[in-house]
């Protein structure tokens, strides 16, 4: 059964059942969708142009960082309000577009902690909004990260959202325990080791704050998971941690469901491809890609500069005459496309590690 199959699948944005439907076939057909960090209408259109190639979904996700960016980086933003507005807007954008790229979408926010709940508010009130009219949220699903709180404040702050977000069937993904490294300005780098791998009882936690609200939630739980690139052997991922908290939480259930769980991988970057074939057999659905994507991003110009270095001095004068124009060059369009292709690979190599192709 392909995903198209899924009763009502679409091209376009997918929220509510229809998301978490995909979410379930997932899980049930072993593979996972990437979700991957955007900037700009470029980095948008880069990750649907590979949905595209491979006719499979993908995710667009914004940070509140990379949300205020999109907005603009000369707007205030003491109040999240830059952040607000580029994380709305470019939600609208990708709702418009993605039909054209012939794909089911899923627009989520990543990685909000509890001092940018003002950021986590405002797109919440569009949502609610959106719905009002619509009769569904504007965004797929939106992420709390209170990992650096304890574990009761951080799943009642959850439970107290989800409440809220239940009530227009949006999706909810948190993390417990804690993401390593440095990620659109959150350092984690200096972590205690034991906050990079969850417990079999942290997880249950989760699973009995949320479930009485609402089915539609996933868990980024620690398995050593950092974000950027390392070399080898500095970053210990521990996936086997996944498939003990599924047998655990199988175990207390006891209903016949192997994997009652609907995991999310943090800091997919750079991981080893083996870690993430088991990780997505131990019930992830969905990969963070960010780093990756960036350099990529930035490899298809610096390959495009070095390329055409002679044509890109001057607005006139290159290799073929001093008077010889140089425009065409230059042109955003050009310089930019080289950077879209480039990630547009990469986001088409995150697919392929996750099983995500045809």
């Amino acid at each position: 059964m392909s995903f198209w199959d899924i009763p009502g699948m679409k091209a376009g944005v997918i929220t509510g059942d229809l998301a978490w439907a995909l979410l379930k076939h997932a899980k049930d057909k072993g593979y996972a969708i990437p979700g991957f960090n955007v900037t700009s209408t470029s980095s948008i259109n880069a990750v649907l142009e590979a949905g595209k190639k491979l006719n499979r979904p993908v995710m667009i996700q914004f940070s509140e960082g990379g949300s205020a960016f999109f907005a603009g980086k000369a707007l205030p933003n003491d109040k999240k309000q830059a952040s607000i507005l580029g994380a709305v807007a470019g939600a609208h954008y990708t709702r418009h577009v993605a039909p054209g790229y012939g794909i089911p979408v899923i627009t989520h926010s990543d990685h909000c902690a509890k001092k940018l709940l003002p950021w986590y508010d405002g797109m919440l009130e569009a949502d609610e909004a959106f719905f009002k009219q619509w009769g569904e949220p504007l965004f797929s699903s939106h992420m709390l990260d209170l990992s650096e709180e304890n574990d009761a404040e951080n799943i009642a702050i959850c439970a107290k959202y989800f409440k809220r977000m239940a009530a227009i069937n949006q999706i909810l993904e948190m993390e417990i325990g804690v993401t390593g490294g440095v990620e659109d300005g959150v350092d984690n780098s200096g972590v205690a080791k034991d906050k990079l791998y969850s417990t079999p009882e942290d997880v249950w936690a989760v699973y009995q704050g949320l479930s009485p609200i609402s089915e539609k939630y996933t868990i980024a739980a620690s398995f050593g998971n950092v974000h950027g690139v390392y070399k080898p052997g500095n970053v210990v991922l521990r996936p086997d941690l996944l498939d003990g908290f599924q047998k655990y939480a199988a175990g207390k259930l006891n209903n016949g469901e192997t994997k009652p769980y609907f995991f999310v991988f943090h800091g997919g970057s750079g991981s080893e491809k083996e870690d993430i074939d088991k990780a997505v057999s131990y019930g992830v659905v969905k990969m963070n890609v960010d780093t990756d994507t960036q350099w990529a991003y930035w490899e298809g110009i610096l390959k495009f500069y070095k390329a055409k270095e002679g044509y890109l001095q001057g607005q006139l004068g290159n290799p073929e005459g001093e008077g010889k124009p140089n425009k065409s060059f230059y042109d955003p369009r050009k310089w930019i496309r080289e950077a879209e292709v480039a990630m547009c690979k990469r986001v088409e190599e995150s697919c392929a590690d996750l099983k995500n192709k045809n």
